[in-house]
């Protein structure tokens, strides 16, 4: 099967500004309070519900999986980009990081306690958007948890001519956040929590953290 290209895109864009981006973006120890909360949270009701295994899906660099993992959850990665995975895998060699697609997972259905799509989900075409969050609704085990952060706005698409200092193909989508909502719904999950924090550099985006589970469990504890 062919590679679709906007996941080519992300992977040649990613592997280009690997090293930059390590050097760049704050790691999560340096991440604004209410994120790091939300990743706390996440980690604290994934072990509530009987831990298995968490996916960090577009790790990057594996810093987050990482803290995850110092979170007390048992956390691996899954990044599209291969030079991402080199360096989690150089930086954390007691962790596990694969290569492979968020949309195409090679893993059972309900085989992970918990998702983690942390600035992840935003360089997938919103018309791809229902299908990625099907996947990940088929592989959350019942009781489950995913944890959804990102940029959220009215309907955009970027095409970023440089970033981290590099050359880049890949695009971004921007979707309001109950847009967002709507469709993680649609692929049966049920958002129990919903923050939104307005980007102060940029007029009309914000930033977005979504706590969700499969809908069936969400009613049977409520």
């Amino acid at each position: 099967m062919s590679e679709p290209d906007h996941l080519a895109a992300v992977r040649e864009s990613y592997d280009t500004v690997a090293a930059d981006y390590l050097r760049l973006v704050v790691p999560p120890e340096g991440m604004d309070p209410v994120s790091r909360a939300m990743l706390a949270a996440f980690a604290e009701l994934v072990r509530e519900s009987g831990g298995g295994e968490v996916a960090d899906l577009g790790c990057g660099p594996g810093r987050v999986t990482a803290y995850l993992r110092g979170l007390g959850v048992s956390a691996f990665g899954v990044d599209v980009s291969g030079g991402m995975i080199a360096l989690a895998r150089r930086a954390y060699p007691g962790l596990r990081f694969l290569r492979g697609s968020m949309a195409d997972l090679d893993l059972p259905d309900g085989a992970l306690g918990g998702i983690l799509a942390w600035y992840s989900v935003h360089h997938t075409p919103v018309e791809q958007l229902p299908s990625l969050f099907a996947e990940f609704h088929r592989v959350l085990a019942p009781g489950g948890h995913l944890l959804l952060g990102g940029h959220a706005g009215e309907p955009q698409l970027l095409r970023p001519a440089w970033s981290y200092g590099h050359p880049v193909s890949y695009a971004s989508h921007l979707v309001p956040v109950g847009r967002l909502v709507e469709l993680l719904e649609g692929a049966g999950f049920a958002v129990t929590t919903r923050l939104e924090q307005p980007d102060p550099k940029r007029e009309g985006r914000s930033y977005v953290c979504l706590l969700a589970m499969p809908a069936a469990e969400r009613h049977a504890a409520g």
